[in-house]
């Protein structure tokens, strides 16, 4: 079942790459207590991720500090290793700017109900792209991207809706 507005974010393990190397941290953690402008891709570095979706985050981050988010993550379902690579590949400094998250095995995505089957591209099990804005470990909005489009997840539509 799809997360919807009003559930909590369910109990999980995401990894974060940081120098020391992988370091797990729980949605408790990332979520409790602070307004979090969550976004998820189907793959580091592809394509309409890599050209349009993170650097809409990127360039949009600022705005949403003064809207009232504290954090912005990006999530994939990807490795910590690859993540870390991204990160850099976009001059993001840890925590400090997005906060990259990897979701490896996709426990996470399937909690979330957002699997994206792209076995069809050589990916196998990916998430959907998506925008939630989460109070406190609680979704307050949710906007789930069609099949191959990039409209309702991105920073300026969620930004419109703060």
């Amino acid at each position: 079942m799809t997360i919807q507005i009003g559930d909590r974010i369910p109990d999980a393990t995401l990894t974060l790459s940081t120098p020391e190397g992988p370091r797990p941290i729980s949605t408790a953690e990332l979520f409790g207590g602070k307004t979090v402008a969550l976004f998820a891709v189907p793959g580091a570095f592809t394509p309409t991720c890599s050209a349009r979706h993170l650097p809409g985050f990127i360039d949009n981050k600022g705005a949403l500090a003064e809207k009232g988010i504290d954090t912005v993550a990006c999530v994939s379902v990807n490795d910590a290793f690859v993540m870390g690579a991204w990160a850099r590949d976009n001059n993001l400094n840890g925590t400090d700017d997005i906060v990259m998250l990897a979701d490896g095995n996709g426990d996470f995505t399937r909690q979330v109900g957002l699997t994206l089957n792209a076995s069809g591209f050589g990916m196998g099990e990916r998430s959907q792209r998506y925008s939630m804005l989460v109070k406190d470990g609680v979704v307050s909005q949710l906007n789930i991207e069609q099949g191959g489009e990039f409209r309702v997840s991105s920073a300026e539509h969620l930004l419109a809706q703060l």
